[in-house]
C-alpha cells in the first residue's frame, strides 16, 4: 500500500448529498482536499459527469431510508452536507407533496442518522426563499416568513436542525445562499436558474423569456461566493449554530441580466415578456454576517461571473430537459408551463 493510498483511506468520511449537481458537485471537489467523499444523487437534477475523479458515487434518494442507513453503518460520517433538493421555487406551488418530500422529509431522514450516528456538522444549504416579502436587504435577524411551499419546506428543515441541536446537540451550520449560477450548472432547466435558461435558449436560437415586465431585482450569486464558505466552516468552530447569507452582493433587473447575458455570449436575441409568476418581486441579500465570520474575497462581478459561465457553456453545449412530469396542481400553473404539461400528457396518451 502506498504512503498516499493510505492517507486517502485515514480521511474522515464526508457525505454529500445532490453532489452531482451544481453547487453540491463544486462544495464536494472542495472537500476533496482534506476529506473522503460519498455523493448520493438520484441524478433528478444532476449529472454523473459532474462528480469529481476522487469520489465516490452512489446513485439513491435521501428518501431511501434502508439505504441511507447503510451508507452511514459503513462510512460513519463525520460530516453531512446536505444539498440534495428540488429546487425549483415558482414550480413548488405546484408540486406540494412532491416539494415536500425531497425537500422536508428527506432532511429529516438524514438529520435523525446524524443524531444517530453522532455527526460532528450538518451544514445545510437553505435559501433566501425562507424570508419571502420582507425588508431589504434580507438580514439573517429578520423573522422568516416563506412565500411558497419551497421556502417553508427550507425554512422548516431550520427549525428542524435547531431543535436536534436543542435536544440530541446535534451541531449544524446552515447556508442561504440565492440565484446561483456558474459551470456546471443544469443549463437545460426549464424551471429554475435564469442565466441557464437565457444562455440555453441562445445557443438554441430562441428567444429570451422573461416572466412580467422584467424590472424585478436579485443579486446573482457566483458559484465560487458560495462553495467556499460553506466548505471553510468546518474549519471554524465558531460558526457552529451559526445562519448565513452567502452571495452576490449588488442587485440587478432581470432585464439588465437579459442584456449582460447576450454580451457574454456574443450574441443577440429577442426578449418575449410572458405574463407574471406569483414571485418576490425584490430579494437580494445582506452579507455583513458572513464577513464577519469569513475572510473571504469579493464576489466575482456579474459581467465577469457571466463570461466564464458562458466560456463552458459554449463548450458544453445545449442540454435539453423534458417537462417536469408530475404537475399536481393546474390552478394559477403559468400558461408556458401549462401548454408543455398538456403537450407532453397529450403524447403519453397518444
Amino acid at each position: 500500500m502506498t504512503t498516499s493510498t493510505a492517507s486517502a483511506r485515514s480521511r474522515p468520511w464526508v457525505l454529500v448529498t445532490g453532489g452531482a449537481g451544481f453547487i453540491g458537485s463544486h462544495v464536494a471537489q472542495r472537500l476533496l482536499d482534506k476529506y473522503s467523499v460519498v455523493i448520493l444523487d438520484d441524478l433528478s437534477g444532476g449529472f454523473q459527469e459532474n462528480v469529481p475523479t476522487g469520489a465516490r458515487f452512489v446513485a439513491g434518494s435521501v428518501l431511501d431510508r434502508p439505504l441511507l442507513r447503510r451508507l452511514f453503518q459503513k462510512h460513519r460520517f463525520r460530516y453531512v452536507f446536505h444539498l440534495a433538493a428540488y429546487a425549483a421555487e415558482g414550480l413548488s406551488h405546484f408540486i406540494r407533496h412532491y416539494n415536500y418530500q425531497n425537500n422536508l422529509i428527506g432532511s429529516v431522514n438524514l438529520i435523525n442518522l446524524a443524531v444517530e450516528f453522532s455527526v460532528r456538522r450538518f451544514v445545510f444549504a437553505s435559501s433566501i426563499a425562507v424570508y419571502g416579502k420582507n425588508q431589504l436587504p434580507m438580514r439573517e435577524d429578520l423573522t422568516p416568513h416563506p412565500g411558497d411551499p419551497y421556502g417553508i419546506a427550507k425554512y422548516a428543515v431550520e427549525l428542524d436542525l435547531r431543535a436536534a441541536h436543542d435536544l440530541f446537540g446535534l451541531p449544524y451550520t446552515i447556508f442561504r445562499p440565492h440565484n446561483v449560477y456558474g459551470e456546471k450548472q443544469n443549463i437545460g432547466d426549464r424551471y429554475r436558474n435564469v442565466i441557464g435558461i437565457f444562455m440555453n435558449q441562445i445557443l438554441t436560437n430562441r428567444p429570451l423569456s422573461v416572466f412580467g415586465d422584467g424590472t424585478q431585482k436579485r443579486a446573482f450569486s457566483h458559484i465560487d461566493s458560495v462553495a467556499v464558505p460553506m466548505t471553510d466552516c468546518l474549519d471554524l468552530p465558531r460558526t457552529q449554530g451559526q445562519i448565513f447569507n452567502v452571495g452576490a452582493d449588488t442587485p440587478c433587473t432581470v432585464n439588465r441580466l437579459a442584456r449582460a447575458v447576450m454580451q457574454a455570449m456574443g450574441q443577440t436575441a429577442r426578449i418575449v415578456h410572458l405574463p407574471a409568476r406569483d414571485e418576490v418581486v425584490h430579494a437580494y441579500a445582506s452579507h455583513a454576517k458572513v464577513k464577519k465570520f469569513f475572510s473571504m474575497l469579493p464576489p466575482l462581478p456579474l459581467d465577469e461571473g457571466l463570461s466564464r459561465m458562458a466560456l463552458w457553456a459554449k463548450q458544453h453545449g445545449p442540454r435539453r430537459t423534458e417537462p417536469f412530469a408530475r404537475i399536481e396542481l393546474t390552478d394559477h400553473l403559468p400558461p408556458s408551463w401549462a401548454s408543455e404539461f398538456k403537450l407532453m400528457k397529450h403524447s403519453h396518451v397518444e
